[in-house]
């Protein structure tokens, strides 16, 4: 049976879930950094595997790892007039991958803003920016995406 927590306790041996609504990114484009994201989908791993069945034993199949995928990181935010996160992605479009790739590290944040995880993405570059829906009739936030392929993901903390 865990331990009690004391009010204020913020140690990393915490029990309780950490919820997802308070993270940070941390994306350095030309320009400088841009930040503010509402929402980051994509974090996630996932290894395959090779199926192998041998011959005479019918009643299961060998299942060996083989290598891992890692989906695209999918990163949505309002509209502002902060240019480069659309910009990394026309300049990555004309110079190619190899000059665009950057670095980009997403944190999730405990209570009291204290870091519970960091993941880093490797060879991060951008692949697709979508743009808002225009419609006069709303008043909801314009919403932009940029969706980042990477080569792996490696966790800090």
């Amino acid at each position: 049976m865990p331990t009690p927590r004391k009010p204020g306790n913020t140690s990393s041996k915490q029990t309780d879930p950490v919820p997802e609504l308070r993270f940070k990114v941390e994306l350095t484009v030309p320009g400088g950094p841009i930040g503010r994201f509402q929402e980051v989908t994509g974090l996630a791993a996932e290894l395959e595997v090779k199926e192998y069945p041998e011959g005479g034993m019918n009643d299961f199949v060998h299942k060996l790892p083989t290598r891992v995928k890692w989906p695209n990181i999918v990163l949505k935010r309002g509209v502002t007039h902060e240019k480069g996160l659309l910009q990394w992605f026309w300049d990555t479009r004309v110079s190619g991958v190899e000059a665009n790739v950057k670095s980009v590290k997403l944190t999730l944040k405990g209570p009291g803003s204290e870091d519970v995880r960091t993941w880093a993405l490797q060879g991060a570059f951008p692949v697709k920016w979508t743009g808002p829906t225009l419609n006069a009739s709303s008043n909801n936030i314009a919403i932009e995406q940029l969706e980042i392929a990477h080569h792996g993901l490696e966790q800090v903390t």
